[in-house]
Formats: structure tokens, C-alpha cells, sequence
């Protein structure tokens, strides 16, 4: 029952949560909880990284080890929790500007080692915890407090970089379906190597009231109608795509990961010495 998995997997002292009415990180957060829970993980072998925004705010509420970094920087603390202990699953909660923007060198380098942990971004196009600001991923032409005018900025595709850059299992969900999100989420955490989930999400506050889009069931209703499925996707002319967002697998490969190539080192070195 959901109420067995808030009181096994949540700090109830943290609780209720200090997210706007009609977010969705919520529904978002719950996804990697039950993916989780769907796998049989033991809390105490869980390590959840995050940084700074309103997504990041999730760890504070998740009883497993967990650890709030600074801005941009949790994949680079992931990382280093990830040497330091190979055997802990490690999964790091971002958003997209914690993620895209001052994050972003960590974010490319993370996906080229390919280190197993696994990253889900909390996308809601906006910078929600200071004030609505434009990210990377605020639509083109779209209204932020840094642009009144519209946003001119042509849009980070945040799982086309992630395949680009290396990462062996990219997938897209939105908050509307959770249960493709979950399963999403469940694949990421087997891959063993870098994995990114995008979770799309809706902001209300600020992206939804500045562009008139409409209350939060609108935005949910907006996400259900924008998304297409990669696999039909592929079948559709480009000008049918534009403003779509393309949701499932992207990616699924298989090569080295980086703490096995680096025990790997550690091995031959050894050996060399005898």
C-alpha cells in the first residue's frame, strides 16, 4: 500500500513537503521510490545525491543515505562517494539547471566515464526556487523572470546530450506517466554504468502563470498531450515532432564502467610490482 511505502522509504518529520501546489517533483520522487522498492534495495546500500533547486529539496524527505551539495556539484560528490564505495547504489536527483547550466561540465564528464550511478532529472523548464528564471530547457520564445521578452536560447536536449556524451542508458518520462517513468527508472538503476532519466515535470508557479498555460491539471493535461513515444516518433516527419517531447528508452548499451576500470588499474599495477 502507498502508505507503507511513505512510512518505510520517507522521514515523516520532514513531512508534508514544501513543494507548490500542483508540482510535480512529488509525483516525480515517488517514481524513484517505488523503483526502489520494485528492486528489493536495501536503504542502508542507497546513497541519494542531490544539489540545489527546488528537486533537490527531495533528498531531505528520502530515508536512505543522503546527501544535499551545493549548486551543480552533486554529480561530482556522487562520484566521489561512488569511488570511495563501489558496492553503494548510488543515485543522484537534479534539475535542469542544477544539472544543464552550472552543472553541466560534471553532467557531460559523468556520462563520458560511464561511473554506475544513476541520475534522474527533475525537468520542469525553469528555475523554480529563485524566482522563475530561464534554464537551458525553458522552451524557445517562452516568458521567464530573466526574460520578459521571451526566451531566445534555442533548448538543451538534455537526453540527446547524455547518449552523446556516453552514457549507456538514457530515457525520457513525464510526471503524467508514472508508471512508464517508474520502469524507466527500474532499468536505469540495473545498468551498470551512467544512466540518465529525464523526468519532465510542470511548474505551475512560475512557468505555467507567467505563460499563461493554465492551472496545474491543464499542465498535466499539456504533458499528456505533447508526448510522443520514441518508437512512433520514429515514424513521424520532423515537422510533426516540433514541440512534441519524445518519451521512452533512447538508449541502451553495454561498455566498461569506471570503478571496474579503475580496480582494473589497480590490479594490473599490483601485479607489475611482483
Amino acid at each position: 500500500m502507498a502508505s507503507n511505502l511513505v512510512e518505510k522509504y520517507y522521514r515523516m518529520d520532514k513531512l508534508p513537503h514544501i513543494w507548490c501546489a500542483g508540482c510535480t517533483h512529488g509525483t516525480s520522487m515517488n517514481a524513484v521510490v517505488r523503483a526502489i522498492d520494485k528492486l528489493g534495495y536495501n536503504q542502508d546500500e542507497v546513497c541519494i545525491v542531490s544539489g540545489i533547486g527546488c528537486s533537490s529539496r527531495a533528498t531531505g524527505y528520502m530515508d536512505f543515505n543522503t546527501l544535499h551539495t551545493t549548486h551543480g556539484r552533486a554529480l561530482a560528490f556522487a562520484t566521489g562517494i561512488k569511488m570511495a564505495n563501489p558496492k553503494l547504489k548510488v543515485i543522484v536527483i537534479t534539475g535542469d539547471g542544477d544539472a544543464t547550466a552550472i552543472g553541466g561540465n560534471h553532467f557531460i564528464h559523468a556520462c563520458r566515464r560511464n561511473i554506475d550511478i544513476t541520475t534522474i532529472v527533475f525537468n520542469n523548464n525553469i528555475y523554480g526556487m529563485t524566482g522563475g528564471q530561464y534554464s537551458p530547457t525553458t522552451p524557445t520564445s517562452s516568458l521567464g523572470t530573466t526574460a520578459p521578452y521571451g526566451n531566445i536560447d534555442p533548448v538543451f536536449n538534455i537526453c540527446n546530450v547524455a547518449a552523446a556524451a556516453g552514457a549507456t542508458y538514457v530515457a525520457r518520462g513525464t510526471a503524467y506517466h508514472t508508471q512508464a517513468l517508474i520502469n524507466s527508472i527500474v532499468k536505469g538503476l540495473e545498468n551498470k554504468g551512467f544512466s540518465v532519466i529525464e523526468a519532465v515535470s510542470d511548474c505551475p508557479t512560475y512557468f505555467g502563470r507567467r505563460n499563461k498555460i493554465g492551472d496545474a491539471v491543464e499542465m498535466m493535461k499539456r504533458l499528456k498531450e505533447l508526448s510522443v513515444n520514441v518508437k512512433a516518433a520514429e515514424k513521424l516527419p520532423p515537422e510533426k515532432l516540433e514541440g512534441k517531447i519524445i518519451i521512452g528508452e533512447i538508449k541502451n548499451e553495454t561498455r566498461p564502467e569506471y570503478t571496474d576500470e579503475y580496480q582494473n588499474l589497480i590490479d594490473r599495477l599490483k601485479e607489475e610490482e611482483k
